[in-house]
């Protein structure tokens, strides 16, 4: 790393640690909110600035919010509009169409959803959407942030020093690929106590 990046890097971190983890909690959430913005430089970012344990568990809760913002704001404003228009057009094929792929999305399986959610390159915003309009159950879609996002804070948060080294590295894809298993199986295990499906 170049020392003029070194430099911009200190500087952002100092910032952060100035303004403590409220700080680092809100730009985890605004990330959630605006996908655009880049979450492994955050989640990193906080790492840096309040260490392993704290950055983690900062980064890890503010993921969680964010994503329950969007899916409820989603949830209200959109979801109920769709239903307006299925309602209207029950006979048009696009309306069909529509239904079917609902269908689909609000009848997931658990550990499916927590998989899809877990993978560190699988869009965040558009799956809180989907699961928002869709109306898919509110403690499936909670349990499933609880338990996947651990993974992509751990992928981006504690791997390599850059996202090449991190993906060019056995070592480190050997690691993810464990933690979506461990993922997958805790949501086999949650989805058998709590009944969900």
């Amino acid at each position: 790393m170049s020392p003029v990046i070194t430099d911009i890097v200190n500087n952002i971190v100092n910032f952060i640690q100035l303004y403590g983890p409220w700080l680092g909690f809100l730009i985890i959430i605004l990330e959630s909110i605006l996908p655009f913005l880049p979450l492994f430089v955050f989640i990193a970012l906080n790492v840096e600035a309040f260490g392993v344990i704290l950055g983690f568990l900062i980064s890890w809760s503010a993921t969680i919010v964010g994503c329950l913002i969007s899916y409820f704001f989603f949830r209200y404003l959109l979801g109920k509009k769709i239903d307006i228009y299925i309602n209207k057009n029950k006979t048009k094929k696009n309306s069909k169409r529509l239904v079917k792929i609902i269908k689909m999305i609000k009848n997931i399986k658990f550990s499916t959803l927590v998989l899809i959610m877990a993978l560190p390159f699988s869009p965040a915003f558009a799956i809180n959407i989907a699961c928002g309009i869709t109306n898919v159950n509110f403690k499936k879609f909670f349990l499933s942030l609880l338990i996947s996002k651990v993974s992509i804070i751990y992928f981006w948060g504690f791997i390599g020093t850059s996202l090449i080294d991190s993906i060019m590295d056995i070592t480190i894809l050997f690691r993810v690929v464990i933690m979506l298993l461990v993922a997958f199986f805790i949501s086999k295990y949650v989805m058998k106590k709590y009944d969900i499906e």
